[in-house]
């Protein structure tokens, strides 16, 4: 992640104490303050270019959807490179991530990276697979995890380092 990036996520705190732990050791954004969450769109505006019209289309868009109960219960790997949970059900979140993707055609999520966005929380990434794997090991017990959606969060990174990320809004599903 960038210095003057945001995103827009769904914060999942009912996540937490299953995998708080892991994702301080095996995923940086935590250092960062970013609790555990499912990406809707990273990266968003740089945070000087998120003005009232755009927090009006942010919101616009989350009433649409209304709000949901959702479960994580499946671990998943993305080349066993990055653990993650699957939370089902995904089109809620897959239905978010178009709308602001059509609405903001300049935020494309991962910068167009991948050509299919899979709706994830990530557990860890980046470190060698048998860490990943313990990991994994460790959270799986402790599903599933049910949590109830009704908010989008508007995050952002505003610092050089890009070390630290706030909450500047929160927007109620429908």
């Amino acid at each position: 992640m960038q210095p003057n990036r945001s995103a827009l996520i769904v914060a999942v705190p009912e996540a937490e104490p299953v995998v708080a732990a892991h994702r301080e050791r095996l995923d940086q954004a935590a250092s960062w303050g970013v609790p555990a969450h499912v990406t809707i769109l990273y990266p968003f505006l740089p945070p000087g270019e998120i003005d009232e019209p755009a927090r009006a289309a942010i919101a616009q868009v989350a009433r649409a959807v209304p709000a949901f109960f959702m479960t994580l219960a499946t671990i998943c790997w993305f080349d066993r490179r990055v653990v993650w949970l699957a939370p089902d059900p995904s089109e809620p979140f897959r239905r978010l991530t178009a709308a602001l993707t059509a609405r903001f055609p300049r935020a494309r999520p991962y910068d167009g990276a991948f050509a299919d966005v899979v709706p994830h929380l990530t557990v860890g990434h980046d470190h060698p697979v048998e860490v990943l794997e313990a990991a994994a090991a460790g959270v799986e017990p402790h599903l599933p995890i049910h949590a109830r959606v009704s908010s989008l969060r508007l995050i952002a990174a505003t610092t050089e380092a890009a070390d630290r990320w706030t909450t500047l809004a929160e927007f109620p599903l429908g």
